[in-house]
């Protein structure tokens, strides 16, 4: 088809409608959504986060790269997300493919299909895009005329797993990325399209903006490990890096995010006060895969909140990052923000605060408007020592410290996020997650004088990374998460003192074994994929659609033919020697560095923030010449110099 024949697809998508639950989600029309002249537009990108509308639509990059990529005049860019099976089957009886937003316009018509994975359980839903789509699963197969199929998103750090189904992967940030797979794209057309189709990803691949499955070859040894992964091709690098943004302050977006007719999972207006984090988790790809820290300064993010509140009527604001309350300005914004909102609808949130990094001054201006829902913290061990593991520096006196003072002043719920199956844990360490909720309890009603108050403890199986210094340890397997979580509920039960005032949700431990399949797997793992799609597996993310059995029947079928399994990916410790299959990826972070962390969480030993002593040592700064962004003016304060390594 060309783009002059390109027509919308509502007439034949509008009677389906009144056949399938939430139809809302599929109309588009939404306030702040662009419309643009298809036809006039160099470059068409459909945008895809792959998860349902309520899911997808609130995501960050996606409302970002959907803004600037529409800004340019030359562009267009349409969203797309994961349909209901009931519409699915609807689509397939009548012969409608996968739609975009906007204009309703098939997505196989479209130059480029930007798919943002945030998490592994979405690559099926991928498939089923492209097969509704028309589009062929496997990049090898695809027609000339087939848009490009680009992943990125944090859980494309690692895509050997889908490697067989994308055109290539951007790695890191993707403002700049974007615009530069435009103008590349823009170039190859008014070139007269030298190369095809695989001209073009050569292009994307000589520059260094995108890694390109094709062009690199996949050897295994006699043990079934990788041996090597090498370019195929000349003229590509042996090592893909990451992009990293710098200067956020010239990047103010969402500027106008578009505001969802559909009920979604958040519904706020948010701001990136800063981006990477160097707290140094060891369990966090986030905080790996986004250093340095980069912060927007005050005057930028009360812009972007009152630019943003006016462009979309939303009452809540959500100043975001993986640690807000880290921002070297963090009670200056809380403050004023406060100060120019108060009497008004408008909220304040931290989605994500440190117990060490929260104090009660900067919680009252942030519910100065009267709205105190509670305090989520995330101390994510159980104990003291298995804390000191995961270098999540947080005693359990800084958490009751800082109940005491939130329920002396008003607030009487609090949530606390822990992980179950982290390295070197016992029963014992899970079992201290009830002693601290009583102690929480306890606290809290002496400090509030009332014994209305509750902790809700929420539980999630632990997942080894790539690009972090857990990427070598071995999975817990799901009996050992399970069983200990019994243990905890049991003894949460049997607590007659607090037990009533403790609220467990856990997810047992099934979904993360095959989180942890597809996180580190290798190329093989496609064929495991594409079966379990094959076999209804889609919308994994949720547990009314996710069937361990399907998982497990399919990594039996596909993998046993490697002489190899579903534990060899999961419960398998990895050696220091052996290649990784993301190795040939760059996130910045040198991998000795990587190694030797992992050896000190074995010993409890404390890695400092590198935003404050000015340290080198994981590589990412020397190595793309970037640099930490601290304090109010937006500028490098630290550190002062970087000496970039030899090449």
């Amino acid at each position: 088809m060309t783009a002059d024949t390109v027509t919308s697809l509502y007439p034949r998508l509008e009677p389906l409608l009144a056949q399938v639950t939430k139809p809302v989600q599929y109309t588009g029309g939404e306030v702040n959504s662009f419309s643009k002249d298809f036809a006039a537009a160099e470059v068409r990108w459909a945008l895809m986060y792959p998860d349902a509308y309520e899911v997808g639509q609130p995501n960050q990059g996606l409302a970002i790269l959907y803004e600037i990529l529409n800004e340019r005049d030359w562009m267009v860019a349409e969203r797309t997300f994961s349909v209901w099976p009931d519409l699915a089957a609807k689509m397939r009886e009548h012969g409608l493919p996968q739609f975009t937003l906007e204009n309703h316009l098939p997505v196989q018509a479209f130059d480029l299909l930007g798919v943002s994975f945030s998490t592994e359980l979405g690559y099926t839903n991928l498939l089923e895009a492209l097969d509704l789509a028309g589009i062929a699963l496997h990049s090898v197969d695809r027609a000339e005329d087939d848009p490009i199929v680009i992943a990125g998103g944090h859980a494309a750090f690692n895509p050997e797993p889908i490697a067989d189904f994308i055109d290539a992967a951007v790695l890191g940030d993707g403002e700049e990325a974007a615009l530069i797979v435009s103008e590349l794209v823009r170039s190859w057309k008014a070139s007269g399209r030298p190369g095809g189709r695989r001209g073009l990803l050569f292009t994307l691949a000589s520059n260094g903006v995108a890694y390109v499955p094709a062009f690199y070859d996949v050897s295994y040894g006699p043990d079934h490990a990788i041996a090597a992964v090498t370019p195929n091709i000349e003229g590509v690098p042996a090592r893909v890096a990451k992009h990293t943004l710098m200067e956020l302050d010239e990047w103010p977006y969402p500027a106008r995010p578009v505001v969802p007719l559909a009920e979604t999972v958040h519904e706020r207006y948010s701001v990136e006060i800063f981006r990477g984090c160097t707290r140094g988790c060891r369990f966090c790809q986030a905080g790996m895969i986004t250093r340095p820290v980069r912060e927007r300064n005050i005057e930028t993010i009360g812009a972007m909140v009152a630019g943003g509140l006016a462009a979309t009527g939303l009452e809540e604001v959500g100043l975001l990052s993986l640690s807000s309350a880290d921002h070297s300005e963090i009670g200056p914004v809380a403050k004023q923000l406060a100060d120019r909102y108060e009497g008004s609808f408008v909220s304040l949130s931290l989605p994500s605060t440190r117990v060490d990094a929260f104090n009660i001054d900067l919680a009252n201006e942030l519910s100065r408007n009267g709205r105190r829902s509670g305090l989520t913290f995330a101390p994510e061990g159980g104990s003291e020592r298995l804390r000191k593991v995961i270098n999540k520096m947080v005693t359990e006196d800084d958490l009751i410290n800082t109940v005491a003072a939130a329920f002396s002043q008003g607030w009487r719920q609090v949530k606390l996020y822990f992980m179950c199956g982290l390295p070197t844990e016992t029963d014992e360490d899970v079992l201290g997650i009830a002693d601290m909720a009583a102690r929480v309890i306890e606290t809290g009603r002496k400090a509030a004088g009332t014994r209305d108050v509750r902790c809700t403890i929420s539980i999630g199986g632990f997942v080894p990374k790539p690009h972090t210094p857990f990427q070598w340890v071995a999975q817990a397997d799901p009996e050992t998460i399970d069983r200990r979580l019994r243990l905890l509920k049991d003894k949460i039960r049997n607590d007659r003192r607090f037990g009533r005032a403790i609220g467990m949700r856990y997810h047992d431990g099934k979904p993360g074994v095959i989180e942890g399949l597809l996180s580190r797997g290798d190329r093989r793992v496609g064929a495991v994929i594409e079966e379990v799609w094959r076999g209804g597996g889609k919308l994994d993310g949720w547990s009314e659609h996710f069937s361990y059995d399907r998982w497990a029947a399919a990594t039996e079928s596909a993998l046993v033919p490697h002489g190899i399994d579903l534990d060899w990916y999961t419960t398998r410790e990895r050696g220091q020697s052996e290649v990784l299959p993301w190795d040939h990826l760059d996130a910045g972070l040198d991998r000795d560095w990587l190694w030797q962390d992992y050896q000190d969480a074995v010993l409890g030993a404390e890695v400092e923030d590198c935003r404050w002593s000015g340290c080198y040592d994981c590589g990412v700064c020397p190595q793309f010449g970037t640099e930490i962004q601290i304090g109010p003016t937006g500028r490098s304060l630290l550190p002062l110099t970087v000496v970039p390594h030899a090449v």
